[in-house]
């Protein structure tokens, strides 16, 4: 069932103000979303009755950008209200742009809270005609949502409701809510399925044990969500399970929101932290009074970690699953075309810390859909005066791992000891025009000639220059292969019997 407009504007204990959009009052609302969020369009699926205390307002333009974003999401109605404050009404700007976009825009009054009209909306959607034991069944979610109650609660519920046992996990496989029953390899394997199913929702076993697999919320990126894990054979075609199932799920969907919600947010401001500390003129007084906003102490010791993928990759979310197992604090954003996090983290532990990433990372490979997750990791032992080190650090190892074979490569600062960091920091400009112009005339003349003087060359470099290992592998004669290597020496105008000219080839392939 649903709820019309018209309905919530007659409501005598709502007490809601129609000031635009007076023509539309017979639409149905779906469901029931509060934001704050400047741009809440990711969140909506259409048919929503959207709360909002207006934090994101803070100018006429905020407005239009907001109400534009609305109108694009599809949804049933605005309510919009300031809980804290008797004397301030819905600003003209927000009335303006409601009534130009055609949206319809209700006052909420101020002694009215949001958690009643998303009671109503709610009770309103999910009411059927049921016996006494759905009636009980309803009563308890609608008191879950009116009480803000978590997860846990919502899983604790669907037991009772259908006797099978719940869980909630994330990408990784770890738990969210529900039982504590499942060791952590079988979460992780769960989890792996989940990533993988097509389509979703889907049953799999799992030794003698079957479980349903459900995403939430369903329109989102998998590494990014949740997923339901609902033990038993159960009868999918049964409105006592399906019905129940799909409830809790949207409010599970709900929770997932405002935990995103409160994420973005966090997410901005790590953002100005990690660009100031990126500045090469940031004072460290900024940056230390910035970090302790955030949560960190200017002296204690931190990990930085730098993500960066190709495709079309929620980074930032699955850099937040990567951290979320940290044993401390972490804060992620995103900066550019990157993921950035920092985490309070023990020094002499630094190892076992870039094993978890590693692990981490791996777990979400099954939802990456083909695309490849480079991540640095890098130490500073103190926060304020290090940041800045180790955020160049972790940049420039990340760019050291992405020359390595695999989709998920993790490289750490232990390895900057390497001649391959010199190698990831060259701009690609120089990188391209440098290994152009040493191998260029290798590849023309491979391709010409369908010879491979340049795989020749590999294996020469590779058996350290010895004629004899190098003829063996290549299943040459010695005298063909002092033929090959003369016509690279002339190609390319480098002396390979001298370490220079050694060198420079092997920098070259490298860079390649």
């Amino acid at each position: 069932m649903c709820v019309r407009l018209r309905a919530l504007l007659d409501a005598p204990d709502l007490r809601l103000r129609l000031l635009t959009g007076g023509s539309h009052l017979d639409r149905a609302v779906r469901w029931v979303y509060t934001t704050d969020l400047p741009d809440p369009r990711r969140y909506l699926t259409g048919g929503e009755l959207v709360l909002t205390g207006m934090l994101w307002r803070h100018d006429p333009a905020d407005s239009a950008a907001f109400v534009a974003a609305l109108a694009d999401g599809g949804i049933a109605a605005l309510a919009a209200g300031y809980a804290d404050n008797e004397a301030q009404s819905v600003p003209d700007d927000l009335v303006e742009e409601c009534r130009r976009h055609d949206v319809v825009l209700f006052e909420v009054p101020p002694d009215v809270s949001f958690a009643t009209v998303t009671e109503r909306v709610v009770r309103a959607v999910t009411e059927d005609r049921a016996g006494a034991a759905e009636e009980r069944w309803r009563d308890r979610l609608h008191a879950l949502v009116a009480t803000g109650a978590g997860p846990d609660e919502m899983c604790t519920l669907l037991t009772d409701r259908t006797g099978a046992g719940c869980v909630v996990l994330s990408a990784t496989g770890r738990r969210v809510a529900g039982a504590d029953t499942l060791t952590a390899d079988d979460r992780r394997l769960l989890a792996r399925r989940y990533l993988s199913a097509e389509p979703l929702p889907t049953t799999v076993r799992l030794r003698a044990d079957r479980y349903a697999l459900l995403p939430v919320p369903p329109r989102q990126p998998r590494i990014a969500g949740w997923c339901l894990a609902v033990a038993g054979d159960l009868d999918a075609d049964d409105p006592a399970v399906r019905g129940p199932i799909g409830e809790v799920c949207t409010l599970l969907a709900l929770e997932w929101s405002r935990q995103e919600e409160a994420r973005q947010v966090a997410d901005r401001q790590g953002a100005q932290l990690v660009r100031l500390a990126g500045s090469d003129s940031a004072a460290p007084a900024d940056i230390a009074s910035r970090l302790q906003v955030a949560g960190f102490a200017p002296d204690e010791p931190i990990a930085v970690v730098v993500a960066a993928a190709t495709g079309a990759t929620p980074l930032t979310a699955l850099l937040h699953e990567i951290c979320a197992g940290a044993p401390d604090r972490s804060l992620v954003t995103g900066v550019d075309d990157e993921a950035v996090a920092i985490v309070a983290a023990d020094i002499d532990r630094f190892g076992e810390l870039v094993e978890q990433i590693r692990t981490g990372a791996e777990a979400l490979r099954p939802g990456l859909s083909g695309a490849r997750v480079g991540i640095g990791v890098a130490a500073a032992p103190a926060c304020a005066a290090g940041l800045h080190g180790a955020l160049e650090e972790a940049r420039a190892v990340r760019r050291l791992g992405e020359h390595r074979p695999g989709q998920v490569r993790v490289a750490d600062s232990g390895e900057l000891s390497s001649h391959g960091l010199l190698l990831a920091t060259v701009p690609d400009e120089l990188r391209r025009s440098f290994t152009d112009r040493l191998l260029g005339p290798l590849v023309a003349y491979d391709a010409a000639h369908r010879t491979d003087l340049l795989a020749t060359l590999e294996a020469f470099l590779d058996c350290d220059g010895s004629w004899t290992r190098c003829a063996a592998r290549l299943h040459l004669h010695v005298n063909t292969l002092r033929y090959r290597i003369g016509r690279i020496e002339r190609l390319t105008g480098r002396d390979l019997s001298t370490f220079p000219g050694r060198v420079d080839l092997y920098l070259a392939l490298r860079l390649a």
